[in-house]
């Protein structure tokens, strides 16, 4: 692990296949909207023209907890 001058830690991933479609930065995106999510929700990936184009976040809400929370406590 090396220090990338931003506070945080590089990792460096061996991978038993070359990534096929998404990049380093990509991946990391998906990640930071899963894990902005609560306990519900869904990340969609869109390809457009054959790249990764937009990332939708759907943030669920649970109503059988009182007053619309997300279900975080």
């Amino acid at each position: 692990m090396s220090p990338n001058g931003a506070g945080e830690t590089q990792v460096g991933i061996a991978l038993s296949e070359p990534l096929m479609l998404l990049t380093p930065d990509q991946i990391l995106q998906v990640d930071r909207a899963l894990a902005s999510l609560g306990p519900f929700g869904e990340v969609r990936l869109v390809k457009v023209k054959g790249q990764l184009r937009f990332i939708q976040k759907l943030d669920s809400r649970d109503l059988l907890r009182g007053n619309g929370g997300t279900g975080e406590e």
